[in-house]
């Protein structure tokens, strides 16, 4: 049987647990439109849950002269705090240049860790660091950046970024959460 004590200890356990387990603060499904400047891009994203604090991704960016970065691969997400999650992402690009011969590309592993912070009711900040690993040798990544969010699907994003394939850009985007 259990004493007063290990039952008071018990119960003080159960009623406060439930107060210090959190849930994603961000939604990990969605499709995302973005377009960059300077260098001139146009890119899609979409992410969905895999697990809780898993997600897959798949993206794609392109100048639409005959060539392209497409990644696809894993993401973490935890909250961080009541107003924060921790993310990041391991991912195996395939990129072709306007300069490579027909159809020849290469592929490159990139891991990324960022985190996404509720600034504002509505106001997302953004922020992330990592690196993208080249046949021989490795690119330092970053980007920082700002979502307004609308509705509960509808974000409206504007960051500055370099992701290592088109350098330095500014971007523009749509974000639809489902």
């Amino acid at each position: 049987m259990l004493g007063k004590a290990s039952r008071t200890a018990l119960l003080a356990l159960a009623v406060t647990a439930p107060s210090l387990v959190q849930a994603n603060n961000f939604n990990y499904n969605a499709f995302q439109v973005r377009l960059g400047a300077n260098p001139g891009t146009v890119g899609a994203e979409f992410s969905t849950f895999f697990t809780e604090n898993t997600h897959i991704i798949v993206r794609g960016d392109s100048r639409f002269e005959g060539d392209w970065d497409v990644a696809g691969g894993i993401g973490f997400n935890g909250p961080a705090g009541q107003f924060a999650d921790i993310y990041g992402q391991l991912l195996v690009h395939n990129v072709k240049t306007r300069d490579d011969e027909k159809f020849d590309s290469e592929f490159m592993s990139e891991f990324n860790i960022g985190s996404r912070v509720w600034l504002l009711e509505n106001i997302e900040g953004v922020g992330q660091i990592g690196m993208l690993n080249r046949r021989d040798d490795t690119v330092f990544i970053w980007s920082a950046g700002a979502r307004f969010h609308s509705t509960d699907q509808l974000a409206l994003g504007a960051d500055i970024k370099d992701g290592g394939i088109y350098g330095p850009q500014v971007q523009m985007s749509v974000r639809f959460e489902f």
